[in-house]
């Protein structure tokens, strides 16, 4: 993963899906990750630059990642670029796809799934726990899917 300054949370499509991410969120949760009285800008430069993993991936019949912050593109060593053209399926091993399409699904039907476990693989091949997920749907103000966003902030190395 080259590092280099990211600056991709300025990017008015970045913007505007943080904030979708940020209100469907509060939606579920009852409180916000950040002040309120923040700019969206503002926002979208903490989610992305948060200590917390912070992903989603939209509606596609196989749904490819479309937002990840700095330390999800660390945890998984891909960055940006690379991270946004991932079909979401290959965060998980292929003996995991089930308990993930299950985990999916769960959310769809229920809008939320709190407190998920499951195994994942980076690209550099580095499996990891991910504990205490919060997995939601993110959706439009007249509850068209848009797609599922997950939240987590305790992952082990395996």
């Amino acid at each position: 993963m080259q590092k280099s300054i990211e600056t991709h949370w300025l990017k008015p499509e970045v913007i505007i899906h943080s904030k979708l991410i940020l209100d469907t969120y509060y939606k579920i949760k009852g409180m916000p990750l950040f002040d309120l009285e923040d700019s969206d800008a503002r926002k979208a430069y903490l989610l992305y630059h948060a200590p917390f993993v912070v992903v989603s991936h939209g509606t596609e019949s196989d749904p490819i990642f479309n937002y990840a912050n700095d330390t999800a593109q660390k945890l998984w060593n891909l960055d940006w670029e690379e991270f946004v053209k991932l079909p979401s399926r290959q965060s998980a091993e292929p003996d995991r796809q089930e308990d993930r399409q299950r985990l999916l699904a769960t959310a769809a039907e229920q809008g939320y799934v709190d407190g998920y476990e499951g195994i994942r693989k980076s690209s550099d091949g580095k499996r990891f726990k991910i504990q205490n997920v919060l997995l939601w749907n993110l959706t439009d103000e007249d509850g068209k899917p848009l797609g599922q966003a997950a939240f987590y902030r305790n992952w082990t190395y395996l």
